[in-house]
């Protein structure tokens, strides 16, 4: 992908604004007016737009023609003339007619929320996957407006032309090359699909626990990946730093070998054609033993990012999971004054599964680690096995992945009580069967 900025060729950033509007009471959920503004603004940031404008407007009533009212209207389309602003963002959900309406009013280029992040995504994905479920998105979106050409699909340096486009041409051939090219991505997604569950028969032959980690985006999971793995993920303060999976194989202090997931994080109000594009990616989520909630326990709305990323975690089905209690990684608490950090540090001691941790500098992973040995070790079997003193090759085997809590030996034999993750569990067994089949 080429280096340059969104939007256009030239080598400056294009100059934007940025505006949440501020529903009525009741209707913009828990989260703070401000703080949606400033995510809305490093999500456009991600993207390299120079904003050079942002702020909260009130909506005290949806107009169904421009969403804000006719004042607030007018007032911006000075403001975007004032400031020679190319793009407007809207952070919530425009109607194509809303759009259209908005664009004729400030004379720029208007995109919503759900328009400006399928284009960070179509910048960020790096794999075949990531890529083709992203345009999948993409084109179910663009094709609900039609109000774009088909020229992003030539472009090589990513993004799916939401922030420039020539306007509406050829409507109904653009309608059905994008029917005939969803049609397609929907079938190269389905061999991807059988490629992975592939993948993940191969990982149950040679089975080993999955600890996934999850979380609001920017809240430091690939950084903490690479604390725990010695990787060298893409870690940026940036706004979706990582939209495909990564996976490494991570040896825990009793021994155990598990494989860590680092995962895309999770956003609110994000489009309904991503949940559903993105739901393969996630499967990871689906298959782990353990989930690890990264939380930035230094942002104003760390509360109400929790309760996101636990939303969609019960949509994907994880609801028994996220009841019982997720692991909690309270991350940034470097960022945090010492008295927020003594807060966070008291309230971890009541929760046994919420460890205080900075991944940027090592604080508390150590005790992390050992948190998820032993979550790992509840839901151990215990086996009383029986081998020859000959079979060296097995007993060591027992003593590398199980806990072997109990021995005894006769002249010939080795008698030993052993716990084991199911999954070693499952691996002894098939090495065993294996053995006598020789």
């Amino acid at each position: 992908m080429a280096n340059g900025p969104v939007g256009g060729e030239s080598s400056a950033p294009q100059r934007a604004t940025v505006i949440h509007p501020a529903l009525k009471a009741g209707e913009g959920g828990i989260r703070l007016p401000k703080a949606r503004l400033d995510e809305a603004v490093g999500l456009a940031r991600a993207i390299a737009l120079d904003v050079v404008a942002a702020e909260v407007v009130p909506v005290p009533k949806l107009r169904p023609a421009t969403l804000l009212g006719k004042g607030a209207v007018e007032r911006l389309a000075d403001e975007v003339r004032e400031n020679a602003i190319g793009l407007a963002v809207v952070d919530g959900h425009l109607s194509p007619v809303q759009q259209r309406n908005l664009e004729r009013a400030w004379g720029c280029k208007v995109i919503d929320r759900t328009g400006l992040i399928l284009e960070i995504f179509g910048e960020r994905a790096r794999t075949r996957e990531g890529a083709l479920q992203v345009e999948l998105a993409a084109l179910t979106y663009q094709r609900s407006r039609l109000v774009r050409s088909w020229t992003h699909l030539e472009r090589q340096r990513g993004g799916f032309g939401f922030l420039g486009g020539p306007g509406e041409t050829q409507i109904e051939a653009d309608r059905r090359m994008i029917g005939e090219r969803i049609v397609k991505l929907k079938r190269e997604l389905d061999e991807v699909k059988r490629t992975r569950d592939l993948h993940r028969k191969a990982r149950r032959r040679v089975p080993y626990p999955i600890v996934a980690l999850v979380g609001y985006t920017n809240a430091g999971k690939s950084t903490l990946f690479n604390r725990l793995t010695r990787a060298e993920v893409l870690a940026q303060d940036m706004l979706f730093a990582t939209l495909d999976p990564t996976m490494r194989a991570v040896r825990l202090p009793s021994g155990r070998t598990v494989i860590l997931s680092d995962t895309v994080g999770f956003v609110s109000d994000l489009p309904h054609e991503l949940v559903a594009a993105f739901r393969a990616t996630l499967e990871e989520v689906l298959e782990a033993d353990v989930v690890v909630h990264v939380r930035d326990v230094s942002h104003p709305d760390s509360e109400a990012q929790a309760a996101d990323v636990e939303t969609v975690l019960k949509d994907l089905g994880l609801a028994e999971m996220v009841d019982r209690g997720l692991v909690e990684a309270l991350n940034k608490i470097d960022l945090l004054p010492d008295a927020g950090r003594v807060e966070v540090v008291n309230q971890a001691r009541r929760r046994p599964r919420a460890i205080p941790v900075s991944a940027a500098t090592g604080d508390g992973v150590e005790d992390l680690v050992r948190c998820l040995d032993r979550r790992l070790s509840e839901g151990r079997q215990t086996l009383d096995v029986a081998l020859p003193l000959s079979d060296g090759a097995s007993i060591a085997w027992l003593y590398r992945h199980g806990e072997v809590v109990a021995r005894r030996d006769d002249e010939a034999t080795a008698y030993m009580r052993v716990r084991l993750d199911p999954a070693d569990a499952q691996r002894y067994y098939q090495r065993q069967g294996d053995r006598r089949r020789l």
